[in-house]
């Protein structure tokens, strides 16, 4: 069994898209904790709408990859997801594996308060692997310049 940390985005009909993507996902990985839900500035589309992002753990008997190829990239498509050159762009859903079976997969998590913030909840004691402050520390330390808010939590699956 593997251990996941997802990164959950969206920000068309975010409410509904993160609601309906994390039931989808109870149905075959085990959620094992969610963080609060993030209202996040968009990052290079001004006048977009802003984000609302959240980080669940899961479990899983699939490998990062597989998840990746045959359970998250597919459940983005059915939700809408339509990937452009415009890496920016607004979408429907948005998944991304941030921390598997302990190790960071996406160093973003050191750059980007939309994805530092949630993850942050669940793995506050992950240290950054060059200077070791922990990631609440970080998270914290970048809050009151992120223009990020808690929001209403999402409420998904039992």
């Amino acid at each position: 069994m593997h251990t996941a940390v997802l990164l959950f985005g969206s920000n068309i009909r975010p409410e509904e898209n993160l609601r309906c993507a994390l039931d989808e996902l109870c149905n075959c990985c085990t959620l094992q904790r969610i963080s609060s839900t993030w209202e996040t500035l968009p990052i290079g589309s001004p006048g977009a709408p802003n984000f609302l992002n959240l980080a669940a753990e899961m479990q899983t008997d699939l490998d990062a990859e597989t998840m990746k190829t045959q359970l998250l990239r597919p459940l983005e498509s059915r939700m809408g997801r339509v990937r452009t050159a415009d890496k920016n762009a607004p979408r429907t859903l948005d998944i991304d594996i941030i921390v598997f079976d302990g190790l960071v997969v996406d160093e973003a998590l050191w750059q980007r308060a939309f994805i530092a913030l949630p993850v942050a909840e669940l793995l506050p004691n992950l240290p950054h692997p060059e200077t070791g402050e922990r990631l609440s520390d970080f998270a914290q330390r970048i809050l009151p310049s992120s223009g990020a808010q808690r929001r209403p939590q999402i409420h998904i699956c039992p």
